[in-house]
Formats: C-alpha cells, structure tokens, sequence
C-alpha cells in the first residue's frame, strides 16, 4: 500500500498542474470572503459601464445592439474560468468591433453581417486556442508597437469619422472607405437634423465633462480615489439614461425624426450555430487571424500592466487559450469576435477587483438587463451612442508615440506612419498587413549592414573599446573587430567586405580577431561565408580568429568542421587573450 502522505502530494500536484490550465481550479477554491465586497463592486459597476459601451460598439461592427450585450454575457464568464488575469474585463471593445464591421462589409443585411461574424469570432477563437495550446505566444512579436500605435491610431480616426453620421443626423450611407466618408460628411454637413446634433454634441461634451472636470472635482472634494474613479468612467450610463429620457419624453423619433435603437429582443441568447461553409471560413480566414492577434496584443498588454500594479503574472499562453474559449463561446452565442477591454478593465481594477469573480458578476448583471430591461432602451438616440464611440476612442489616438519613434528610430517611425496612412487609404486589414509586411523588411534592412567596431585596449586594462569613440591602444599586426548583430544570410556578405578591405587597406595585418560578443546565432549561410572568408584571408598571409564566443554558438560550431576549417585560427575566450597570445612581443600602437 502507499503512503498516504504521498498519496496526498500526488493529489495535491495533479491540481496544481490542472490549474495551470484551469486558473479558475486554482482560485475558487481559496477565495476569500474579504475579496467579494470588492468583486461584487467592480462587478456592478463593470456592467454599468458595459451595457450602453456594448450597445454601441454593437453598432460601430454594423450588428443590432443587442449582439453587443451578447458578447459580454458568456466570454466574460469563460475568461474567468480559463484566464490568468485577476482584472482583465472581456468583451466588445472598439477595434474588434472596426475590424468586424470591415470584414463583414461585403455581406448585406444584419442577419448576412451576424452571420459572417459567429464565424469570425469562431475562427479566431479556435486560432487562439491552437496557438495557446502549442504555446506559440511568440508569434505575435511580430506585431511591433509602431505599427500596432500606427494602426490603433488610424482605427480611430476611422472609427470616429464613421460615425458621425450616426452622432449629426446626416443623410448619407455607411460602408464607405475613410477618404469617401470625410468628403461625403462635408457635403453632407448641410442635411444634419439639428436636434440629433444637438444630442450629438451635447453627449461629447458631457462625456467628456464628466471624465475630467467631474472626475478631479470628486478628487477635490475628497471621494476615496477607489470611488471617483469609477464614477468618473460612469458618464456613458448618464448620457444614456438623460439622451433615453429626453427622446421618450418629447417623442423625438417622430416629432424631430431622431434615429433611435428601437425594440431589442427581451431574453437570454439561444444556442446560434455558425456556418461552416468551407469557402466562407476561407474568405474570413486571413481576418479572423488578424483580428485573433490584434485581440490578443490588446488584451495581454493590459492584462501585464495592470498584474505589474499588483505583483501578480500573466501567462501568455493561458491568455491565449482564454480568449480563444471567450470567442468560441461568443460564436456559439449569437456574439462577435471580443477582447480584454482597456478602458472596462482599468474600471475594473480601480473598483476593486481581486479576482475573476468580478467579471462573472458581471456577465450576470447583464443577463439581468436582457431579461428585464431591455425595454428601457427603445428611446435611446443612436447619436448617444456615437458619442460614448467617439470619446471612448480618442484616447486611441497617440500623436506623442509618433513623435518618440521618430527622435529615436526614424525607421520605427516609417513603419508606423505607413501602417497609419495604409489603413485610411486601403482598409483595415490590408493597413495592417501593410505595416507588419514594412517592419519585417526594414528590420532586414538595418539588420543586413551591422555596427561593425574596431577596437583597441583602453589604458592598462582589459576593456577594449571602439578606436573611434575612445583613445585606445591597438597592435598593427592585428585587427580586433566587434560586430554588433547576430550573423545570418542578409549580413555576412557585408561582414566579409568590410574585413576584406580593411585588410586590403593596412598591409600590416597578420591577424584578425572577429569578437562576437553580441552574436546570438550564426546560421548555415553566415557560416559558410566564415569559412570562405577564413580561405581568402588564409590565402592572404592573414589568419581569422574567433573570441568571446557565446556557449550556444560555440555548442553548434563544435557541431560542425568549422573549428578545423579555422586552423590555425583559435578561438579565444577574450579579447584580452587573444591580444596577448598574438602580440608577439610586438610594442602595441600609439593612443588614438
């Protein structure tokens, strides 16, 4: 028989390990009651927040309003059983709301455009899944944040000038590109119904009245940071609720022919089932997938700065296998594609949430309001709604971000300013792909010429520096050269040219030392220009050392015939040793 004890450990990691991938498993049953008055704080205050946000980023992806409320009823509660993040609050938010409406733009009417997006969201959700559970979080690196900035930033813009039909009243169409919507809305600026304007304007304004002034004048008074906070995020409900009562009182729809949401359907959400026409699922393949790691980005990033504030970790990998479970269930629940929210889960984390919980509260809360009172919401100005869109994605705009990269790495600012442009003038997802597609080929630019040094002792130390930028010694029979990059296809071409001239150059030289202390990797082709490069050197009267080699790279050299190729070449351990095995009682050069 086994020892209980051990019987008990066994018992006790298997949990563990179970938790790791069911984080739910791992917190519900430790909770502690001191946490619930903060989760169920958050939680009330989340879905006040949430029920006029989703409604209208309902309508920012062209869906019925009450698709938006869909989507922040079952993810939430999947994020909570499967996420890593104690604060994260899943559901519509802007950008996924854009790049919905991009993608199903093609389909006409709402059911067509619903329909399009239960796949989406499926798509990306098992595109999440898979990834998180190959543990491929890696991949979305290649999103650099200038292009994500440039992307997010000409989201906006795009997202706020679509609406302004909707928060002026003027008679024109959507679906339009953003240059045909800017030129449409001048000319159309003189049909503006001057009453959904007026709502229009006037819902801005308090919105963002009640987001600064109000909010510092909370803090003035002296309202506990943890409750001005939220009141302050509380101006989409105010607007709401004046904009709904204003509209219903004086029957706007009919006297002043205000656009209103209309009648949503009371009830829960029944099981939707998406299509799986093979052609559609291969049409919104390369959307879904663009959507599933933009998705990601937004969220993890938030999720990582608000567990920073606590000392709490995010696994990377289980906010992939989350969200993934969170858009599943959204297909499968008459929603569209969702993610972590930056604005609702900041709400969240100030509220007072200590755990997931809090979003399950949510969710609740807004099954609560499909049951009950959705018909409070029939007079509710559609203009109101464009208001909390357009305030909500302001703050995406980041001119400053542009300024940075462009002080720092004018190739960084390249990448995000086309990424900004190629989203206004060719869409969405193309902008996108535009930018991703930029970055890669500029990092193969500036990485196929390296910072190449040559360096020399500093003083009577064993520091070598660059012979440019300090006043060092160096020996004339040989060469010392740092360069500053991994080796790989695009650069050792160039490498090879700059020591071949350098040789050419200085007939002195007998030997060159090649120190590759910032060289992660050197692959097949970088390794056979070494080779050929230690040849011609060789044939030269000259001989190619190697130092400072880091263990990886010298593992897979020892791999391979390199290091017999290189004879009598060594390879050195330091620059130092090197310079004195080689000085061969030669007097070293005069500081330069």
């Amino acid at each position: 028989m086994g020892c209980p004890a051990m019987t008990e450990v066994g018992k006790v990691r298997a949990m563990r390990r179970i938790a790791r991938f069911i984080p739910i498993l791992g917190w519900l049953p430790t909770y502690r009651r001191d946490d619930l008055p903060g989760d169920l704080m958050a939680g009330i205050i989340v879905a006040i927040v949430l029920v006029p946000q989703g409604m209208a980023y309902a309508m920012l992806a062209n869906l019925p309003p009450e698709i938006g409320l869909y989507a922040s009823l079952v993810p939430p509660v999947l994020y909570g059983i499967f996420g890593s993040s104690r604060a994260l609050a899943v559901g519509p938010v802007a950008i996924m709301s854009l790049m919905t409406a991009s993608a199903t733009a093609a389909y006409a009417g709402s059911a067509g455009r619903l329909e399009v997006a239960l796949v989406l969201a499926l798509i990306s959700g098992l595109l999440l899944l898979a990834m998180g559970l190959l543990r491929l979080d890696l991949l979305v690196n290649f999103l650099s944040h200038p292009v994500i900035s440039g992307f997010t930033s000409a989201a906006a813009l795009v997202i706020a000038f679509s609406q302004l039909r909707h928060l002026l009243g003027l008679e024109m169409s959507g679906g339009l590109s953003f240059f045909e919507t800017v030129w449409q809305s001048v000319q159309h600026l003189a049909t503006a119904n001057p009453v959904t304007a007026a709502l229009g304007v006037g819902s801005v304004a308090v919105l963002l009245a009640w987001r600064g002034p109000v909010g510092r004048l909370l803090r003035a008074i002296g309202v506990p940071a943890g409750l001005a906070g939220p009141i302050a995020k509380g101006g989409p409900l105010v607007v709401v609720a004046g904009g709904t009562a204003l509209a219903a009182v004086f029957h706007l729809d009919v006297t002043a022919g205000v656009a209103t949401v209309g009648a949503i359907p009371e009830g829960l959400p029944g099981l939707a089932l998406p299509s799986f026409d093979p052609d559609l699922w291969r049409e919104l393949a390369p959307a879904a997938a663009l959507i599933a790691i933009v998705g990601f980005l937004e969220s993890v990033s938030v999720a990582r700065a608000l567990a920073s504030k606590r000392r709490q970790k995010i696994d990377a990998n289980q906010e992939l296998i989350a969200l993934g479970s969170a858009n599943i269930g959204a297909a499968f629940t008459g929603a569209y594609p969702v993610a972590g929210g930056f604005g609702r889960s900041v709400v969240n984390f100030s509220s007072g949430a200590a755990t997931p919980l809090a979003s399950i509260i949510t969710a609740v809360l807004i099954g609560v309001t499909l049951l009950f009172l959705t018909p409070l919401f029939h007079a509710l100005p559609r203009a109101v709604l464009a208001a909390i869109i357009v305030v909500a994605v302001a703050a995406l705009i980041d001119l400053a971000s542009f300024r940075s990269a462009w002080r720092y790495d004018r190739t960084d600012a390249a990448a995000q300013a086309v990424t900004f442009v190629a989203v206004l003038a060719i869409g969405v997802e193309l902008g996108i792909v535009a930018g991703i597609v930029l970055s890669l080929l500029l990092h193969l630019w500036r990485t196929s010429r390296p910072h190449i040094a040559v360096v020399g002792r500093v003083g009577a130390t064993e520091h070598f520096r660059n012979v440019r930028r300090h006043t060092v010694t160096t020996l004339p029979q040989v060469l010392a050269v740092r360069v500053d990059e991994s080796l790989y296809f695009a650069n050792a071409s160039y490498l090879e040219g700059f020591l071949l001239s350098a040789v050419a150059d200085d007939p002195r030289v007998r030997d060159v030392v090649l120190i590759c202390s910032a060289v992660n990797v050197i692959d097949a082709s970088a390794l056979e220009t070494l080779e050929t490069l230690s040849s011609e050197l060789r044939d030269a009267g000259v001989t190619l050392h190697l130092a400072e080699v880091k263990g990886p790279v010298s593992d897979r050299l020892a791999q391979t015939g390199f290091l017999e190729h290189l004879a009598p070449g060594r390879v050195f351990l330091s620059t130092h040793e090197a310079m004195v095995a080689l000085a061969g009682g030669a007097a070293a050069q005069a500081p330069r």
